[in-house]
């Protein structure tokens, strides 16, 4: 029972009440002004692990750690001024020395004549509600910080698809801030074509439970800030916070792999293009050039002038096209290795320039070659080729009659040649195949020449594009990187 009780035992009210403070599990106990313990409940014997004989008339002092002194008087002087302190947070040391997180409500008890005579506190234990707050804040920083370093984008929605927040790798996915996306539906990252496909999938689940995306993984498509698309693995997961529903999307970048895996296609294509190609030459190269040898003798000996010389000349015309087809057939498939050596690229494009401007039939093709480029490592006799190839390409392009510009400039750190021309430029529909094999815009062509190139220019580790400025024309854009040799 309570020790020093200022109650009258008598009295059964107060009796009564004295029963349920000494049954409490909180510890409560009562102080004079100076802060001398006059009782203690059973609870607080459990706390703090002394008895109420063993604290009966001694400091409230001495369950307050050596660095806690000063707020004991700050207490003290508060309850004096007749102040309740509600919820007051703290730390006491119990008998054997353990500290204990406790939470305090202290108030003052006065008398008849509004002097304060003591006070009643009671102190509950939260040493392990602090442990497992401490655990969570623990525990959240940490997969705070798995999430936000994730390469991965996270994307948390809630069940109405609405964005609750995106980690930095998902910024870096889509190019958009957090606070740019927070707040509005998830389907903004999804090309049109996905977005009903998407809120109809959650919606279905939702109703039945049905699993399309929930718990899969997926290839989606998705679609960033500038308006560009990506493939991304899509990893859908959910989870309940406080009884509301969200879900949460893992999105991994494939463009990387999707690219190797085009590169890799068509590098088994090209394989079997190659094979193809040799035994093209093989088989019809030869005598192709048997034939044409045959002809000419036959075409010798008819009289000059007659209607079968003729016949003869275009028989030759077209068994040379053949040829040139299966000469442009093998470098493509099998394209020769680059042999490097230092290259005055300004010089090369001048080269390249004077040989096509002796072409009777591009006598009204102005070339203007310009700029200036330190040398660099190349195949000079693969580089006319693909430079070639870009001039006769805006020659076909002007219709032989058009201005050519060509220009070489340092880049960075690599060189930059432009050929540009002033002819009608190139429908979209047709630039995104520009590059493939055997798709060809001329009456008579190949369609190889600018896969071809393409291969020439990336087996120097450089890159080819082709735009199509709203003025108009064509400008086609290589870099090289520029090597010591």
């Amino acid at each position: 029972m309570a020790i020093g009780s200022p109650f009258n035992p008598h009295d059964d009210p107060r009796r009564a009440l004295a029963a349920i403070v000494d049954s409490s599990d909180d510890a409560v106990f009562f102080t004079d002004p100076d802060g001398l313990i006059l009782s203690w409940n059973r609870g607080a014997a459990r706390m703090y692990g002394y008895s109420a004989e063993e604290v009966s008339g001694r400091s409230i002092a001495v369950l307050i750690p050596e660095d806690r002194v000063e707020e004991i008087e700050n207490i003290r002087l508060r309850i004096r001024a007749g102040q309740r302190i509600d919820h007051h947070e703290t730390v006491r040391r119990a008998k054997d020395g353990r500290l204990l997180d406790v939470s305090l409500n202290i108030v003052p008890i006065t008398d008849a004549d509004g002097r304060v005579v003591g006070a009643s506190a009671i102190a509950r234990d939260i040493t392990e509600q602090k442990r497992v707050e401490h655990a969570l804040r623990a525990s959240e920083a940490q997969w705070r910080s798995v999430i936000r370093s994730a390469v991965d984008g996270i994307i948390v929605i809630n069940a109405r698809g609405i964005v609750e927040s995106l980690n930095p790798g998902a910024e870096r996915l889509f190019g958009y801030r957090e606070e740019e996306v927070v707040g509005r539906n998830v389907s903004m990252l999804m090309p049109a074509l996905y977005r009903d496909e998407h809120d109809g999938y959650v919606a279905r689940y939702l109703a039945t439970g049905v699993q399309k995306i929930i718990g899969i993984g997926l290839e989606v498509t998705a679609l960033r800030k500038d308006g560009t698309t990506f493939p991304v693995h899509l990893s859908v997961g959910e989870m309940a916070v406080e009884g509301e529903r969200k879900f949460t999307g893992i999105l991994h970048d494939l463009t990387e792999r999707v690219w190797m895996e085009t590169r890799l296609r068509e590098q088994s294509g090209l394989t079997k293009l190659g094979e193809m190609a040799a035994v093209v030459a093989h088989e019809v190269k030869n005598p192709l050039t048997g034939i044409r040898g045959a002809i000419q003798v036959i075409g010798g000996r008819l009289p000059a002038g007659s209607k079968d010389a003729a016949v003869v000349k275009e028989i030759i015309a077209r068994i040379d096209a053949l040829n040139e087809l299966m000469k442009d057939l093998l470098l493509f498939a099998r394209p020769p290795q680059p042999q490097f050596a230092s290259v005055e690229i300004v010089s090369l494009l001048e080269m390249v320039a004077d040989l096509v401007r002796q072409d009777p039939a591009l006598k009204d093709l102005r070339i203007n070659v310009a700029g200036s480029a330190p040398p660099m490592t190349g195949d000079a006799d693969m580089l006319k080729i693909v430079v070639q190839n870009l001039i006769l390409n805006s020659a076909h392009a002007t219709q032989g009659r058009g201005a050519v510009q060509v220009a070489a400039t340092l880049a960075g750190a690599g060189c930059e040649i432009t050929v540009s021309d002033n002819g009608p430029g190139i429908p979209p529909t047709v630039r995104e195949r520009l590059f493939t094999p055997f798709f060809t815009t001329k009456a008579r062509g190949t369609g190889l020449g600018l896969s071809t190139a393409k291969r020439l220019v990336e087996a120097h580790g450089g890159t080819i594009a082709i735009d199509c400025p709203p003025e108009g024309g064509t400008v086609v854009t290589l870099h090289f990187p520029v090597q010591a040799i």
